[in-house]
């Protein structure tokens, strides 16, 4: 997989834009945050990984090339352990409305959130 022909880093919208030949896509930090190829993140095996919740507000500081195949994604609250091949960053561009939507979902089957100061506890009244 080849890596796009351009990487531009908006901090203050907090988002990844890549263009590849066939277009560009715009990747927000705290979806790249919640899909991260880390183990932390994936786990060490298969269906281990950890669900990601309340980084809404979490932002990208840098990117750096790792070697010639990968992007490493410097968060700005300390992630940067995740390791972004060109073809996984192409899978996340390609998957991010269903990827999205598996993610809203599981959030709401464990009661969790985007926002890490909302509250999973409804009151009936």
């Amino acid at each position: 997989m080849s890596p796009p022909k351009k990487i531009r880093l908006d901090k203050s919208e907090r988002k990844l834009i890549l263009q590849y030949s066939d277009g560009e896509f715009s990747l927000p930090a705290e979806y790249l945050r919640v899909y991260s190829p880390s183990a932390e993140v994936r786990g060490h095996g298969i269906g281990e990984g950890t669900l990601v919740s309340g980084k809404i507000h979490v932002g990208i500081d840098k990117v750096a090339a790792a070697g010639r195949y990968a992007l490493q994604i410097f968060f700005d609250d300390g992630h940067d352990s995740g390791i972004y091949t060109w073809a996984y960053l192409r899978e996340l561009c390609e998957q991010q409305a269903q990827k999205w939507q598996t993610y809203l979902t599981r959030l709401q089957q464990q009661g969790k959130g985007r926002d890490p100061d909302e509250s999973a506890v409804k009151f009936i009244g």
